[in-house]
């Protein structure tokens, strides 16, 4: 194969959650410049709608639904529908999200499950059941978003939910990894560190010249620094790596 081959998307098939705004819209654009179809999810279908008009300019086919990730009666409805219309899902990203700012001596109980069951039970029902098609079609990709702070904690403000589920990410991943390689299903995650988007504005308004004297290449995340990792790991390019975290921060974590 060639190298603009390994790289290519033509003809597969992707469900991005999380793709309204900020890293997700980012991360579904990339797949479609490199050619594939994608359904776009959320729970806020309007704002999908957008993204899927923008990118349907790219000659790509692509549907807005809206999914509550944490229901698995919504989540196989997108599934089955993207199985039913395509014959396959050749490519999961999870990416939807959300974090609760509070002190770990003060944060509820309410608003710890509300994290862990969107972060992490969201991306495992998503998993299982576009991952049973991939294992009937004979393989596929599965990206799951993790953070640095899933890595080293939310050293900057008070997040430990957040934190907490992005490390179970990374666990989950590594562990999916190996059961189902053999099923030739490439599991891998991307942790990326500051990027300008609506969860991180607060954060990068108070702290920010605090936290980029922490990066050493001297500047935030942009689209294109997070497209370029996706398409990598969702395409034939990475087909021999699995089980692996691609950190996206600049070199923070290098220091």
């Amino acid at each position: 194969m060639t190298v603009n081959e390994l790289f290519s998307l033509k003809g597969k098939v992707a469900i991005v959650t999380g793709a309204s705004r900020g890293l997700g819209e980012e991360m579904a654009k990339g797949l479609a410049e490199a050619g594939a179809t994608l359904y776009l999810c959320s729970r806020k279908v309007e704002m999908c709608e957008s993204v899927a008009s923008e990118v349907e300019r790219l000659g790509v086919k692509a549907y807005a639904r809206r999914c509550d990730i944490t229901s698995a009666t919504e989540v196989g409805a997108v599934v089955r529908e993207a199985e039913k219309e395509w014959g396959r899902i050749d490519i999961l990203i999870n990416n939807a999200g959300q974090t609760w700012g509070a002190k770990a001596e003060d944060l509820s109980l309410e608003n710890w499950r509300k994290v862990i069951e969107v972060n992490l039970t969201g991306a495992f029902l998503f998993a299982q059941q576009a991952g049973r098609v991939m294992i009937q079609k004979g393989g596929g990709k599965i990206l799951n978003v993790a953070s640095v702070a899933g890595l080293t904690g939310s050293r900057q403000f008070d997040a430990v939910a957040y934190s907490a589920s992005k490390g179970g990410i990374i666990a989950f991943t590594r562990d999916l990894a190996v059961k189902w390689a053999r099923y030739r299903i490439n599991v891998n995650a991307i942790a990326p560190g500051w990027f300008p988007t609506k969860m991180t504005h607060w954060v990068l308004e108070h702290k920010g010249k605090e936290l980029l004297s922490a990066i050493p290449m001297g500047r935030f995340g942009e689209a294109d620094d997070i497209k370029g990792a996706v398409v990598f790991l969702c395409s034939d390019a990475a087909r021999y790596i699995t089980g692996h975290v691609l950190v996206v921060d600049g070199g923070e974590l290098a220091c």
